[in-house]
């Protein structure tokens, strides 16, 4: 868990699993249990986060949104189906609260018996509120590519967002991702300005490549990432990093390999996701593969 070759002028903070403790423990124990794919909103009284559940026998079957005070022990407060979004599966959602004080969960969504994702948008006043009846389409995707797992950030007065991309002309090969950036002056309205994540050939992200959290620092943008080699470790991403100087081009890859992996350097480390606390620090969470399967979201406190 160590990146190697890291230029002298960017030292990322890197995970690092023996500090970290388990949040949300898998919903089960049969194989195919998931808990993880966070987003997480600081407030004046903690933490608020959205993340994902899937069972053995079901795949993306909830988002939950939960409450916690100290940013490790959670209650739900509210949960959205994939039966109420009409989709397939539910993936990675983007919880925001926006500087006029209204909360949006923004959901991936897998089309019916496709290959498909879209994403769509449910606005409330509360983060226990949230209507579907009320979505709306932002991301719809079309049949040439899937889009998901929004990472979305307001700096600067612009809406940034950048999203996991799967080409759909082959369809034994649509695990094959990068990651595209689009701006808005709403967050719901995007324009998109193409790709600023691509995997490397004969690299270890050569498969794919997911942006998972994005840092604003001065005169730099950092970017954590989830990339695979081959379609073998789907689900079992690795965490990378990478750096820019505009959103649009995060292609510096640091390091020769992974900085995050799942215990002893073997599964995956992927979705992760950072926030600022109130007292200077940072905390952390990401989703690990475990040694018997299953995944399960654990936190760092920075």
């Amino acid at each position: 868990m160590i990146a190697e070759d890291l230029p002298p002028q960017l030292t990322p903070s890197l995970p690092s699993l023996d500090r970290s403790v388990v949040a949300i423990e898998p919903p089960g124990t049969e194989p195919g249990s998931w808990a993880g794919a966070s987003s997480a909103v600081v407030t004046p009284d903690g933490i608020v986060m959205a993340y994902r559940m899937r069972t053995g026998s079901q795949r993306g079957c909830e988002v939950v949104i939960a409450r916690s005070t100290d940013g490790v022990r959670f209650e739900a407060i509210q949960l959205i189906t994939k039966e109420e979004m009409e989709c397939e599966s539910l993936e990675r959602p983007a919880l925001v609260l926006t500087e006029w004080g209204s909360w949006r969960l923004y959901l991936s969504c897998a089309t019916w018996g496709t290959k498909h994702w879209r994403v769509e948008m449910i606005e409330a006043p509360e983060p226990d509120a949230f209507d579907s009846t009320k979505r709306m389409m932002v991301l719809p995707g079309d049949a040439s590519a899937a889009v998901k797992d929004p990472v979305i950030k307001f700096h600067d007065g612009t809406w940034h967002l950048w999203a996991s991309v799967h080409p759909l002309d082959d369809p034994a090969a649509t695990d094959r991702m990068t990651t595209d950036y689009a701006s808005s002056s709403d967050g719901i309205d995007w324009t998109w300005h193409g790709q600023a994540l691509v995997g490397r050939p004969g690299e270890w992200d050569q498969r794919g490549v997911r942006v998972s959290a994005v840092r604003f620092q001065p005169g730099q943008i950092v970017a954590y990432y989830d990339g695979r080699a081959s379609a073998a470790q789907n689900f079992d991403e690795r965490t990378g990093v990478a750096t820019g100087v505009v959103p649009t081009a995060l292609t510096q890859a640091v390091g020769s390999g992974p900085v995050g992996t799942g215990p002893d350097g073997l599964g995956g480390l992927r979705y992760l996701d950072i926030v600022d606390l109130r007292d200077g620090r940072e905390r952390w969470y990401y989703e690990i593969t475990r040694p018997d399967g299953l995944h399960e979201l654990r936190t760092e406190l920075r």
